[in-house]
C-alpha cells in the first residue's frame, strides 16, 4: 500500500515541479517592450461594421497621421495600443453618417470596442557592408541579422564584383589592358609623326615601347606604318606645293608674253592714230578720197580692240597669279593648323587611354584579389554592428547573427578575410 502511494505521488510531484519551473522562468524573463511607431510605419485603422472607416495611413515626416473625422494627430513614439486608445476616446464623440444602398443616410454610433489598430507595414531595415546586395530590405516581425543578410544575398567580401566568373573576368581585363596599350602606343607614334611633320626632330619614346606589354613585331609594325604615313603625306604636300609653284611660273610666262604683246598693241594704236590724223588732213586738202579715210578709221578701231583684249587677258593672268600665290601661302598655314588640331586631339585621346589603362589595371588587381579569395576561401568571422534609433538618439552596438532587429535598424557587416596576394600590375 505504501508502495502504491509512492508510485502515485511521484508523477504529481513532477508535474508540480514543472509548473513551478515554468512560472519562475516566465517571471525571470523580461517583458518585451511594446513597439513604438515612427516615420515610415503604416498602420491600419478599422471600425467594425463601418467599412468606409477602414484605412491604411502612413506615419508622415512630422510623425502624424491623417484619419477621417479626426484630422491629423501625432502618433510618433506611441504604441499601437496607445493610438487605439486615443482613437477610441475621440471617435465615438464624432457623428458619422453612413449612406445605405438605397441612398438613405443613417447616423452610426461607434462604440470604443469596435475600433482596432494594427501595424501592417514596418519601417524597412538597411544592410550595408560585405553583402552581395546592400540596400533596403522589408522588415518582418522577429527578424534576425541572419535573415536580413540572407535577403541581401549572403556574405560577400567582394560585393562590388560582377556576377561573372572572376577567372574569366581577369582574362577579359588583361585582353582589354593589352588592347589599350596598343592604342596608347599607336597614339604615341601618331604624335611623333605629327611633330615631325611640323618640322620637329622628335624621336619616338623608347621608354614607352619598352614598358608596353606588346609583342615587338607589333611595335615595329606600328612604327613602320606611321613612317610610311609620314612619307606619303610629305610626298603629297611636296607635290601640291610643286604644282602651285609650277602654276605660278607658267602664269609669269604668260604675263610676260601678254605684256610684250600689249606694248606692241599700244604701238600699233599709236601709229594708226597718227595715220588717221594724216589722212584726215590730206582729205581736207583734197589729196585723198573718203574710202581711204574709212580704211584708216577701221584699222584704228581694230588695233584698239586688240589692245583692250590683250589688256583684259593680262589683268586676268595677273589676278590668277595672285590667287595661286595666295593659295601657296595658305598651303603651309592650313597644313600647320590641321596638324596642330590633329596633335591636340591625339593628346586628348592619349590622356583618355591613360585613364582607361589605370582603371583596367585596378580591375586586374581587383579580380586578382577575388581569385585569391576564391582559391583560399573568404575566411574570417563576420563583424556585425547595428545602428538603432533610441530615446537618446542613434546608438551603435555589436550584434550577433541571431540578434533580433527592429524596424529602421541599419546593419553593418564587415568580413575579415585572410591575407590575399595582389597580382603585380
Amino acid at each position: 500500500m505504501r508502495f502504491l502511494r509512492s508510485r502515485v505521488c511521484i508523477p504529481w510531484l513532477r508535474k508540480k515541479r514543472g509548473a513551478v519551473f515554468i512560472f519562475l522562468l516566465c517571471f525571470a524573463m523580461p517583458a518585451r517592450a511594446e513597439y513604438r511607431l515612427d516615420v515610415g510605419d503604416v498602420i491600419e485603422i478599422s471600425v467594425l461594421g463601418v467599412p468606409e472607416l477602414r484605412q491604411r495611413v502612413p506615419v508622415q515626416l512630422d510623425g502624424s497621421i491623417s484619419y477621417p473625422l479626426l484630422g491629423s494627430f501625432a502618433v510618433s513614439g506611441l504604441s499601437p495600443s496607445e493610438v487605439r486608445a486615443k482613437i477610441q476616446a475621440i471617435l465615438p464623440t464624432k457623428v458619422f453618417r453612413q449612406r445605405a444602398p438605397d441612398g438613405r443616410e443613417s447616423v452610426v454610433v461607434i462604440e470604443p470596442d469596435q475600433v482596432t489598430v494594427g501595424v501592417v507595414e514596418y519601417r524597412p531595415i538597411y544592410v550595408n557592408g560585405d553583402v552581395s546586395k546592400p540596400g533596403e530590405q522589408p522588415y518582418r516581425p522577429r527578424m534576425t541579422v541572419r535573415q536580413a543578410v540572407a535577403l541581401s544575398g549572403g556574405y560577400d567580401i567582394m560585393r562590388f564584383r560582377t556576377n561573372n566568373n572572376a577567372f574569366l573576368e581577369s582574362s577579359d581585363f588583361r585582353s582589354e589592358y593589352e588592347s589599350l596599350w596598343t592604342e596608347f602606343v599607336k597614339e604615341q607614334a601618331h604624335v611623333w609623326r605629327l611633330r615631325t611633320e611640323l618640322g620637329g626632330t622628335d624621336t619616338l619614346d623608347q621608354t614607352i615601347l619598352r614598358e608596353a606589354p606588346i609583342a615587338p613585331s607589333v611595335l615595329l609594325q606600328i612604327a613602320h606604318l606611321e613612317d610610311e604615313k609620314l612619307k606619303s603625306r610629305q610626298t603629297e604636300y611636296d607635290r601640291e606645293k610643286a604644282f602651285l609653284q609650277s602654276a605660278i611660273k607658267q602664269t609669269d610666262t604668260q604675263i610676260a608674253v601678254l605684256s610684250d604683246q600689249l606694248q606692241q598693241e599700244e604701238q600699233g594704236v599709236k601709229e594708226d592714230t597718227q595715220d588717221l590724223q594724216r589722212i584726215t588732213e590730206l582729205l581736207g586738202k583734197g589729196s585723198v578720197t573718203v574710202p581711204r579715210l574709212t580704211d584708216a578709221r577701221r584699222a584704228l578701231l581694230l588695233s584698239s580692240t586688240r589692245k583692250l583684249q590683250t589688256t583684259a587677258q593680262l589683268m586676268f593672268q595677273r589676278r590668277q597669279r595672285q590667287d595661286t600665290a595666295r593659295q601657296l601661302e595658305r598651303l603651309d598655314d592650313q597644313r600647320k593648323v590641321a596638324l596642330l588640331n590633329e596633335l591636340q586631339d591625339a593628346g586628348v585621346k592619349i590622356n583618355q587611354i591613360r585613364a582607361k589603362l589605370q582603371g583596367v589595371a585596378e580591375k586586374i588587381q581587383f579580380t586578382g584579389l577575388i581569385r585569391s579569395q576564391l582559391v583560399r576561401g573568404s575566411g574570417g568571422k563576420p563583424e556585425i554592428a547595428v545602428v538603432r534609433s533610441g530615446p537618446t538618439g542613434r546608438e551603435r552596438f555589436i550584434a550577433e547573427e541571431d540578434t533580433e532587429l527592429q524596424p529602421g535598424d541599419v546593419v553593418e557587416v564587415a568580413l575579415r578575410a585572410g591575407d590575399a596576394a595582389v597580382p603585380a600590375q
